[in-house]
């Protein structure tokens, strides 16, 4: 932790008038937190900054948001922002420009008889929707209602609340389509959806399918930086030679969909050679014997022919790995390569858990963590209400049952809803119809339902589906609920108001749902202001939304996180568990063995698409910016890449304008021919193809990968399996 950082501690103490703290506890002085945190003066009338956090990606990290004459200025990264740590990326700078957007909504929308959008009032939409979700209610119950949300910090809270308080168990994050797999096939074995890998600390440490250099948390990309300057040994396992390589000491161009081939034979020679943590698993693990078992014909010259990786690097990783332990460790990755792409991703989670702890490194320094957090404590229920749990179970807990139930299957409850069952659901910071699965299936599933609500700050491919749409103000334009960060030491962070509302007729997304509320008829669960809630949750904790306010981040030093603690593992065994009955029921074996992907490209012009991050996009919510389009555009990053020995034999030159064919659907772009790509496969950007035509930025520019994709989910673990596409790729006019 940085001698200046701000902490819960030092900032009471220091607010309390005390000169100086405790060296010994890491503190700084008052007279030191008052310098580095002192209103800079305003250089005009009418200047302000606040402290905020970036909405381009889920990271949030966080910065000091400066106005001059009413207008965003400049932006100043938060050096105690456990995410930002003193930087941003491009998103982060060119992101703010969507407050001043020309496409921005400005007013409540109702879908009339002809199809078309027509503005109305808040108490109109508010009546009418909250009239249609009695009759929901009434016709089918609590069950035929759905909210799929993007979490952010109040939206998960309120979005969660409002359907609660309406009596659904059906909400659901984007989880499907970004990282369920690798959540509930970890939970499978460690009892837990995440860890953290130690990286700058690690002898050695391994990416799977995950970029952090494209992704981008800056505090991941400097953990990765000091790694590789400490000597690491750095591996980059992924089809597509990505943007951190040059961190790397090798780049395994992997066959995509295979790296369960890989991870199952690096496990054979730790088990086969004795030199996995035997010690470490006797005392700590429940199915080893059935997992060797198991493994014991998968060779590594048996993965080479599937996974591609030569099998002496194999071997020698294995080995490498294991004169590295407990100091190494497989990155838990994010979405990458077994987030939600495959037939076997949910099997790829388990694996890497399972190879993780053959290392003996949980919680060893240089290994994987399970690193503290803090969370708001109870709060006055006469001021805020307890809402009653909701009765029966989430749409798809049944037919996905390794799916976390945080998140559940989104897509699935949209399926229903084409179905019949679900009658109504409601999208907050969420275009699943764009980003999720195919959006031609998406859409009717959507146009089946009785009511479909959106609420979004412009007009998605998902919006332009709804009955209504409730216009957000931007990020920089409300306060939000506190974000409570793990870490090594553990902190909360806060997006005040930056800028006063733009457009008068658009509201935060707390009183939206507290106005749906009021309508549908629960708005006694709702009697507070965010600014109410803010300052319970924060006091809670010993601190208050004014004290926030002053730093933007306060940090937790007693409860940083303790080396070679043991962890408490929420398996049903209170173990590692290699082996698994709920894997067991949905149809796998119970430890994870081999697994095929859903679809192999047969060569000559065929290719597996995949795609993945871009530095300066998140997916469809950040396309529509000009400034980061700009970058695209100046670029020429919507180019699909292809190996450059199988374009030499398809006839195809860089720059060439291609054809991009299945049964689902056809585009054309350029092509970047490239050595930096597994000849097996076809890298598509992501965020491109918006087919939105009030987004005129971004619409009609490059191929959308999910156009591409048919709708279908990975057995029990329910993701969207966004990998699973096969293409033919041709040059245009041969």
């Amino acid at each position: 932790m940085s001698e200046n950082a701000i902490t819960r501690r030092s900032f009471l103490a220091g607010s309390a008038g005390v000169a100086a703290l405790a060296a010994a506890g890491g503190y700084m002085s008052f007279g030191a937190w008052k310098q580095a945190c002192a209103d800079e003066p305003a250089s005009d009338e009418g200047s302000w900054f606040a402290y905020s956090m970036c909405n381009a990606c889920s990271s949030k990290c966080g910065y000091k948001a400066y106005v001059k004459r009413g207008r965003l200025s400049k932006l100043i990264p938060n050096e105690y922002d456990a995410h930002a740590q003193g930087k941003i990326c491009a998103r982060g700078y060119g992101y703010p420009a969507i407050v001043y957007s020309e496409d921005r909504l400005t007013d409540p929308l109702k879908k009339n008889d002809k199809g078309e959008f027509e503005v109305i009032s808040w108490e109109q939409a508010y009546q009418e929707i909250g009239d249609k979700v009695k009759a929901i209610l009434d016709s089918d119950g609590p069950q035929a209602l759905a909210m799929v949300q993007d979490p952010r910090p109040s939206g998960a809270y309120y979005t969660k609340r409002f359907m609660d308080a309406l009596g659904s168990p059906n909400f659901y994050t984007h989880g499907a389509a970004c990282n369920i797999s690798k959540a509930s096939g970890f939970s499978q074995v460690i009892g837990a959806g995440d860890f953290s890998a130690d990286v700058e600390n690690s002898k050695m440490i391994m990416y799977i399918g995950r970029s952090v250099a494209d992704a981008v948390r800056p505090a991941h990309l400097l953990a990765l930086q000091k790694a590789h300057d400490n000597g690491a040994k750095v591996v980059m396992v992924d089809p597509r030679c990505n943007n951190s390589t040059v961190f790397a000491d090798e780049w395994l161009p992997v066959n995509p969909g295979t790296d369960l081939a890989f991870l199952l034979a690096m496990s054979h020679v730790l088990i086969r050679d004795g030199i996995y943590d035997a010690a470490y698993v006797a005392e700590n693990v429940v199915g080893f014997d059935e997992f060797a078992a198991g493994v014991k014909d998968c060779t590594p010259a048996w993965a080479e022919a599937i996974c591609g990786i030569p099998a002496a690097d194999i071997e020698r990783l294995a080995v490498e790995f294991s004169q590295a332990a407990p100091a190494a460790c497989i990155d838990a990755g994010w979405r990458g390569a077994f987030g939600n792409q495959y037939a076997n991703s949910g099997e790829t989670a388990r694996a890497i858990a399972v190879f993780n702890t053959l290392l003996g490194c949980w919680n060893q320094k240089g290994g994987a963590l399970f690193l503290p957090s803090v969370s708001a404590g109870k709060l006055d229920e006469e001021k805020f209400p307890a809402v009653p749990k909701p009765e029966g179970k989430k749409v798809g807990s049944e037919e996905y049952p390794l799916a976390s139930s945080s998140m559940g299957v989104n897509v699935f409850a949209a399926q229903r809803a084409k179905e019949g069952a679900i009658k109504g659901m409601f999208f907050y910071n969420s275009n699943m119809v764009a980003g999720y699965s195919n959006p031609v299936y998406l859409q009717e599933c959507l146009d089946a339902l009785d009511l479909c609500v959106v609420v979004d700050i412009q007009m998605s491919e998902t919006a332009l589906c709804a009955d209504y749409v409730l216009p957000e103000c931007s990020f920089l334009e409300r306060l939000e609920l506190p974000a409570f960060n793990g870490g090594k030491v553990p902190s909360v962070s806060l997006r005040d108001k930056v800028l006063d509302i733009v457009h008068p007729n658009t509201k935060p997304c707390d009183e939206i749902f507290t106005g749906l509320a009021e309508a549908c008829g629960v708005g006694e669960y709702f009697p507070f202001t965010v600014e109410e809630l803010a300052d319970a949750q924060l006091k809670s904790v010993g601190l208050s939304l004014d004290a926030l306010r002053k730093v933007g981040t306060i940090s937790f030093p007693e409860k940083a996180f303790e080396y070679g603690k043991a962890p408490k593992w929420k398996t049903p065994s209170e173990k590692i568990q290699f082996v698994s009955e709920a894997c067991v029921a949905a149809g796998y074996t119970p430890a994870p063995t081999w697994v095929a992907p859903a679809v192999t490209p047969a060569g000559g012009n065929q290719f597996r698409l995949i795609t993945g991050k871009q530095a300066m996009h998140s997916h469809t919510m950040t396309a529509n910016c000009e400034p980061l389009m700009a970058i695209t555009q100046d670029y020429d990053l919507t180019r699909i890449w292809m190996n450059a020995d199988r374009a030499e034999q398809l006839g195809i030159s860089d720059g060439d304008e291609v054809e991009i064919s299945n049964d689902q659907h056809t585009g054309r772009c350029r092509v970047k021919v490239t050595q930096r790509l597994n000849p097996t496969a076809v890298f598509l950007p992501p965020a491109y193809g918006c087919s939105s035509k009030d987004q005129h930025t971004a619409y009609g520019i490059g191929l959308r990968s999910t156009d591409f994709q048919a709708y279908q989910l990975e057995n029990g673990y329910g993701s969207t399996m966004s990998h699973e596409i096969l293409v033919t790729v041709k040059k245009v006019g041969a």
